[in-house]
């Protein structure tokens, strides 16, 4: 079947099994036909995860301008998934370093919760020791840092960066205002960060 024939009758936001009961066909032909619309411009993608995966096809090419943002690159390497907001960097490509200074220094709860992922992505600590400084954020990074080694299985840092970051000389504060933990007093009191986050909130890094 033609790709612009399959656009015109499934042209508005579908998900698999609506995709299945128009064209009456299996699941496995379904998620065959989104797969070729995808490769040819025809499908934008949203939800996944816990949420409900849709599919927006649209007889104009969805062409992308710019390279991945934020929340696209959280999405990508996260098993907490945030809902789709458009967030395209244009002129440059954000490294996961930026993209997790961005997300902690955002104060959204989902977030920063969602960027722990990151951690076992990262392959320039000393660049994202200096972002974190021009940010004043430093203690903030390395007391998330090991609340994610708690849950998640992730690269050791370099111990000459830890240890700048462990010394800096930030005051004291919240990752969030008015959150603190139950659970990583430990961590609180190592780096003098409230942290936002209790072991109930990072159950889905355990699935």
């Amino acid at each position: 079947m033609q790709s612009i024939i399959l656009v015109k009758k499934l042209e508005g936001l579908q998900t698999i099994e609506s995709v299945q009961k128009k064209l009456k066909i299996a699941r496995s032909t379904a998620i065959k036909y989104i797969h070729f619309l995808r490769k040819k411009g025809f499908v934008e993608t949203t939800g996944g995860g816990k949420q409900p995966r849709f599919f927006r096809i649209s007889a104009l090419r969805l062409k992308e301008l710019g390279s991945a943002g934020m929340y696209d690159i959280i999405n990508k390497c996260s098993p907490i998934k945030l809902r789709a907001i458009k967030s395209r960097i244009i002129g440059k490509k954000l490294t996961i370093e930026e993209t997790l200074v961005r997300a902690i220094d955002s104060k959204e709860f989902r977030t920063i919760l969602a960027s722990l992922a990151l951690f076992n992505h990262i392959k320039n600590w000393s660049l994202l020791y200096k972002l974190a400084k021009e940010k004043g954020i430093r203690k903030k990074v390395g007391a998330l840092y090991d609340t994610a080694k708690r849950v998640i299985k992730i690269r050791n840092m370099d111990k000459r960066i830890y240890k700048r970051l462990l010394q800096s000389k930030e005051k004291e504060g919240d990752i969030i205002k008015g959150l603190n933990s139950k659970d990583y007093k430990d961590i609180e009191n190592k780096w003098k960060i409230r942290i936002p986050f209790n072991k109930s909130d990072l159950w889905r890094y355990k699935e």
